[in-house]
């Protein structure tokens, strides 16, 4: 019974907005006087009795039943809700009045305690200080013009990923659609109002071109590491003279943006058209875009041959590379066999034309002592 009932009642705590309403209550349940509404309900509680006593004496005959129904009446008195035709001698009339009296009081109190938590939890929302309550999104630590491309990629993907991002500003540099946690990406107790710990994976982004920039963004990814390990962490990288300090920092990617287009502007120069090519291809263009997959099970032990004409038949989709544990195997030979555990990299034209293939995620890893 027991496992049945949280059963019914944990998708509704897995909900975004009622672990964020959780997380605010238990943010000023160290501030809020207990004592304060526990005196309110035990007030409401004896003035029911009380009101519900004199009534039954004044006005009705003196039995259990009488006294449970002026009981009701004075509950419902008190929400707004009773019958004004309860009470029919001027004695009932004066303690009628009364109890209407003190109750809106206690019920006014209460209410009013009630709206200013609402309006605390709407304005922390609003400034950025509550928390994500996101689970399996990715987490976005700082903000540059990679950051904004990434979130308009992301808003159009057909993944439909949620986003937090952690960032410094007064508002949401973001927009719309994704959670905004103002904060300093290297301090913990931000990272984890963004929900890193239950995150999938968290993008660094350094703030500008500098050095410093890029020291602030290994501290982020130590910090990452400290609270949620498992969580897969990749980092745009400034200066490529620094991706070995992010190494031992154990990230696990990183992204040197500036040898990344100098490489593709080189083969452009070569090929021309190339980097049109590549930007559709990676990008939420009209044409084919990159898919990771799990390879199913009736794919397993079929050469790459036979799977990639397998591939090409069902799904409309080609074949580009196995990924085999920590290793990207790109345009295996013929012979090379699918095992169990790897994924596959193909160009598709859509999700659609994949169905019933499962996307692959990327597998959290665990990092050496």
């Amino acid at each position: 019974m027991k496992n049945r009932v949280y059963g019914m009642v944990a998708p509704l705590l897995a909900v975004p907005v009622i672990r964020r309403a959780g997380w605010h209550l238990r943010r000023v349940s160290g501030q809020i006087d207990l004592r304060f509404f526990r005196s309110l309900a035990l007030g409401a509680f004896v003035l029911i009795v009380v009101t519900s006593i004199l009534v039954t004496f004044a006005e009705k005959d003196v039995t259990l039943g009488s006294l449970l129904a002026s009981m009701n009446w004075a509950i419902q008195t008190m929400l707004g809700q009773g019958d004004s035709s309860y009470v029919t001698t001027p004695v009932g009339f004066i303690i009628g009045w009364l109890f209407s009296l003190f109750g809106l009081a206690i019920v006014g109190t209460i209410t009013g305690a009630l709206v200013a938590l609402l309006i605390d939890f709407l304005l922390k929302e609003g400034q950025g200080m509550g928390a994500s309550g996101y689970r399996g999104h990715i987490v976005v630590c700082g903000w540059n013009s990679t950051a904004r491309d990434l979130i308009k990629e992301l808003k159009g993907d057909e993944y439909g990923a949620k986003v937090a991002i952690v960032h410094g500003s007064d508002r949401n540099p973001a927009g719309d659609g994704v959670y905004f946690v103002k904060g300093d990406p290297t301090n913990t107790d931000d990272l984890a109002r963004a929900g890193i710990a239950d995150a999938s994976a968290a993008l660094i982004f350094p703030a500008d071109r500098t050095d410093d920039a890029d020291m602030r963004s290994i501290l982020t990814v130590m910090a990452i590491e400290s609270v949620a390990p498992r969580v897969r962490t990749v980092a745009e990288v400034n200066n490529p003279r620094h991706v070995d300090h992010f190494l031992r920092a154990h990230v696990d990617e990183v992204l040197v943006t500036s040898t990344l287009a100098s490489r593709l502007l080189a083969r452009s120069a070569l090929y021309p058209g190339l980097t049109g090519l590549v930007t559709d291809i990676v990008s939420g263009g009209t044409g084919s875009e990159l898919y990771r997959i799990v390879i199913p099970a009736d794919y397993l032990g079929l050469t790459i041959d036979e799977a990639s004409t397998r591939l090409r038949a069902d799904h409309r989709a080609t074949l580009l590379a196995i990924h085999r544990g920590d290793t990207a195997i790109v345009n295996p030979p013929s012979d090379f066999a699918l095992a169990e555990g790897d994924d596959a990299l193909v160009l598709a034209e859509s999700l659609g034309t994949l169905a019933p293939l499962r996307i692959g995620r990327a597998r959290q890893q665990t990092q050496p002592a």
